[in-house]
């Protein structure tokens, strides 16, 4: 079943992304015409989730060729510090350029293609992952899951929900738990309404619920995406991913991950050399036009965490599953 969503639409000379501040009361896109306005639209949250962060770096570098740009330099410059710890944002902006080297004989066109490859591309990874997990996910099973990593979060299907969607196509009766992720509230905002838009049946619980499900046995496994996994099978997460994987070791609940192939980076040996991007105060001392903090109090905001391979059941990936992983099994996969 095609998702509900549809996170990013290619225009012909603009890209237009669902804004997703703005979810879920209302459902509006906002138009990007070249790399600036992306960036823009990535660092502000407008479009997020590491696969359609690469989506959306990609159409940015397209939309400067069609602009004429020669000197794509700081087109590349202001993509790449957009955000910091999302791993598929510089793999795609590196196919990106590698094709600008080639130096094609219609270099616009080119680019266009390659994004839209990009774009088709991810759509079918995440239904690949989504037959790969799915078989993980056993009937009537209540699942955990955090942040979002739907259709919101890619060119359309979804990593982790991807995984979910495919358990539900596939027949099973599954409901879910959403937490809720602070400070952003991307569980509660984004996929609750993409679970409630597909009549998945969904429950929504405060992030600090979790370890009460686990204890009375409302839990039968927690499956989460991730912005890097590093080469050792560390993975970085939406702040609070690490609290979660301890919470489900504690209680024998399997902890997989959904990430597609682009997401490892065999070139950080560990989660312990991950970039852990630090967003803005205002996000943690209130929501919208609503203050709870005092002023002038600290404030630390780390958006992600390193949750370490050991408490991970299994990666789930575009290319098959990794069981316990380490960095000989992850490197057969990437061989492949």
């Amino acid at each position: 079943m095609v998702s509900a969503v549809e996170t990013l639409r290619w225009g012909g000379d603009h890209v237009m992304f669902i804004d997703q501040r703005k979810l879920p009361h209302r459902v509006e896109y906002v138009r990007c015409r070249d790399a600036a306005e992306v960036a823009d639209a990535i660092r502000s949250m407008v479009v997020r989730g590491a696969p359609a962060i690469g989506c959306a770096a990609a159409y940015g570098i397209a939309l400067e060729a069609l602009k004429g740009t020669r000197d794509f330099g700081a087109a590349f410059a202001a993509l790449r510090a957009s955000r910091p710890t999302a791993v598929n944002l510089y793999w795609a902006l590196d196919r990106m350029q590698r094709l600008i080297d080639a130096q094609p004989p219609d270099l616009a066109a080119a680019l266009v293609a390659e994004a839209r490859a990009i774009h088709a591309e991810d759509l079918e990874i995440n239904r690949a992952i989504g037959r790969h997990g799915e078989k993980y996910v056993p009937d009537g099973a209540r699942i955990l899951t955090y942040c979002n990593t739907g259709a919101l979060a890619t060119a359309g299907y979804g990593t982790a929900l991807g995984v979910i969607r495919a358990a539900r196509d596939a027949g099973k009766r599954i409901s879910v738990l959403a937490s809720e992720t602070r400070p952003y509230l991307q569980g509660a905002r984004l996929t609750a309404w993409e679970l409630v838009q597909e009549n998945i049946p969904v429950t929504l619980i405060t992030d600090n619920m979790a370890g009460h499900f686990m204890r009375i046995g409302q839990v039968d496994l927690v499956i989460v995406g991730a912005d890097r996994v590093a080469a050792n099978g560390d993975v970085a997460n939406k702040i609070g991913t690490y609290g979660l994987a301890v919470l489900a070791a504690r209680h024998g609940i399997p902890f997989y991950v959904a990430v597609p192939v682009p997401t490892f980076d065999p070139a950080i040996e560990s989660g312990e050399a991950i970039p852990i991007e630090e967003r803005s105060a205002d996000e943690v001392t209130g929501y919208g036009d609503v203050r709870w903090a005092p002023e002038g109090v600290k404030v630390e905001h780390p958006a992600f965490d390193v949750t370490p391979a050991e408490l991970v059941t299994a990666i789930i990936t575009d290319k098959g599953v990794i069981e316990r992983p380490d960095k000989t099994k992850i490197a057969r996969l990437l061989d492949r």
